[in-house]
């Protein structure tokens, strides 16, 4: 996986896209008109803190800060943030 984020990059959840907790599913998920992706437990704690404004190292900051247990966080978010950006469920603001 090619990492092209930066820390101030600044994303939106994708356009026709959104981004909720299912209290069917017990998780965070992405709908879209063509279906639905169920998140695991780290992927929505990353992108519940999308919201167009708040830089990805800002979003880094606090992951760290929230999970300060967590090794090697700051690459499983940058990755996180790769995937989101390659299926097309973040667009980028900046």
């Amino acid at each position: 996986m090619e990492n092209n984020i930066q820390h101030s990059d600044i994303y939106a959840i994708a356009l026709h896209h959104r981004f909720q907790w299912e209290e069917a599913q017990q998780s965070y998920v992405i709908l879209f008109p063509e279906g639905m992706v169920k998140l695991h437990g780290g992927a929505g704690e990353i992108l519940k803190r999308v919201d167009g404004k708040t830089t990805v190292g800002e979003i880094v900051v606090d992951l760290k800060t929230t999970f300060p247990d967590a090794e090697d966080i700051e690459n499983d978010i940058l990755g996180m943030f790769d995937l989101a950006v390659g299926k097309a469920w973040l667009r980028k603001l900046n």
